[in-house]
């Protein structure tokens, strides 16, 4: 596809500039005639890189969920039963890890590669599982979980950077949604790995022992799977890019996309990036976009339906582990509709659509809990929206800003970018997470929803205004539509 501009702004060029514009256009005809006579890429190429990819997204979904069932069990035996703040901070002190994981995760995968970058998260993931697993200690079992964290936060942003690297642009999105369906798929396993552990005594050492398992997969894999072909180009190793191509892509698509890495390095010069021009000059307008996405995704409710979805499935008469599965696989189903049409419908109608599907499920939680009178009919007003919100998030609001962001930042502020976009996630998730039991007694649900609902709204609205179609179209006809807009 070809970016057209109108007269007006041709007319603002300089001559010099008219002519790098009509060369870009030559290049890109010159393009789709070799898309014509070659076409499309071969999609099973990449999939086998990208299946060893997820699996940091299923570690990272099993370690968010395992302390779920078995965190009675684990205060009972390191002996803080009771004591709420300690098992506050054995779920909150991962979170702490990933956010410091996080910031040192675009650095890194610029300066040692996307491949090393997992590598080096399994590593505190498989000894920090271990250490868990092993310990006998309150202080123990927060360092394990601790390092667990980092590995959460330096894995997931090169997991994004990484799947839309090594993607042929037509399956990009499918490709993409396999990183939230493994997330869903860590989730569950954690759920279902932790049901014993009120019959078996020490059965939560074995939910720890088995999150090594994964992470020793993801760290031997990711020993033969390809290196991105734009970071070794970045680096200047042009022929490991055209070989890392040809694994890919196939032979003879090696041609067009070494042409298409040309043409994003044009104009760029070769020094490392800083995180603080990422917040002023051109590239300022998709950080933007990219941290207000991850903040509007967090603000809208979503891990506090997570933290209270237990409260009102047990007010209904449904087993807290049955409620955590029942909402676990609402997740997945939403996810894997979101596979089938990321490429069909694209990425910016699913935000909209999902915040949008959002915005109706927090409004009926807030009318089911403005309903004074506890009857099956509230509750089953609660526990249908609480679903259905569930659902329309894994439809877009999930999956989308992990893909959409790496699509939209240009190849030379990609890793960091990205990293600086999953800190902003982190920290609000952390607040989140830490207000959300005073601002429901403080503000009550009916208010406390309507705010999210609110967020939700105000969601869409920035997405109509913001994001751009992103489907079907390479990385750098991306960065140039973006940039006509600046």
């Amino acid at each position: 596809m070809r970016w057209k501009l109108n007269s007006s702004v041709y007319k603002r060029m300089s001559s010099k500039e008219l002519t790098t514009i009509l060369n870009q256009d030559i290049e890109n005809s010159a393009k789709v005639t070799s898309l014509q006579e070659n076409g499309n890429p071969p999609w099973n190429l990449s999939l086998p890189h990208i299946c060893v990819a997820t699996l940091i997204s299923f570690l990272f979904g099993y370690h968010v969920s395992v302390v779920n069932e078995p965190l009675e069990s684990i205060s009972l035996d390191l002996g803080f039963a009771g004591n709420t703040l300690a098992e506050g901070l054995v779920v909150s002190t991962c979170l702490g890890g990933a956010f410091v994981g996080c910031l040192f995760s675009g650095s890194l995968a610029d300066g040692i590669g996307r491949r090393r970058s997992f590598q080096l998260s399994a590593l505190p993931m498989i000894i920090g599982a271990a250490i868990s697993a092993s310990t006998n200690r309150l202080e123990g079992m927060l360092l394990g979980r601790f390092l667990v964290g980092t590995g959460m936060g330096l894995g997931p942003p090169v997991a994004s950077l990484y799947v839309a690297e090594i993607s042929p642009s037509y399956v990009r999105g499918t490709y993409g949604s396999f990183i939230q369906i493994a997330t869903c798929l860590g989730i569950i396993v954690a759920l279902f790995v932790g049901i014993p552990v009120k019959d078996a005594a020490g059965w939560w050492r074995m939910c720890f022992w088995v999150a090594t398992a994964p992470a020793t997969l993801l760290a031997i894999c990711m020993e033969f799977c390809a290196e991105s072909p734009q970071w070794l180009y970045k680096r200047g190793r042009i022929g490991e890019a055209e070989a890392e191509l040809e694994r890919l892509l196939g032979a003879s698509h090696v041609k067009a996309a070494m042409a298409e890495l040309t043409r994003s390095d044009r104009g760029e010069d070769g020094d490392s990036i800083k995180y603080s021009e990422l917040l002023y000059g051109r590239h300022f307008k998709v950080v933007f976009i990219g941290t207000t996405l991850f903040a509007l995704q967090q603000l809208s409710g979503i891990n506090a339906v997570f933290y209270f979805s237990s409260t009102v499935f047990k007010s209904a008469g449904v087993p807290s582990s049955l409620a955590n599965i029942c909402v676990g696989f609402s997740n997945l189903s939403g996810s894997i509709i979101a596979m089938l049409l990321m490429d069909k419908l694209g990425r910016r109608l699913l935000l909209l659509g999902s915040f949008i599907g959002m915005a109706v499920a927090m409004g009926v939680q807030a009318g089911a809990a403005s309903l004074h009178h506890l009857s099956s009919g509230t509750i089953y007003l609660s526990v249908g929206g609480m679903l259905l919100f569930v659902l329309s998030f894994s439809l877009g609001a999930g999956p989308v800003p992990g893909l959409l962001l790496p699509e939209i930042f240009p190849n030379r502020i990609r890793a960091k970018a990205m990293a600086l976009c999953m800190s902003v996630h982190w920290v609000i998730n952390f607040f989140v997470g830490l207000l959300f039991l005073q601002l429901l007694e403080q503000l009550g649900a009916e208010l406390l929803y309507s705010i999210f609902a609110t967020v939700c709204v105000v969601a869409a609205i920035f997405v109509r205004k913001n994001v751009v179609e992103t489907k079907g179209k390479t990385l750098q006809e991306i960065e140039v539509a973006l940039l006509q807009t600046q």
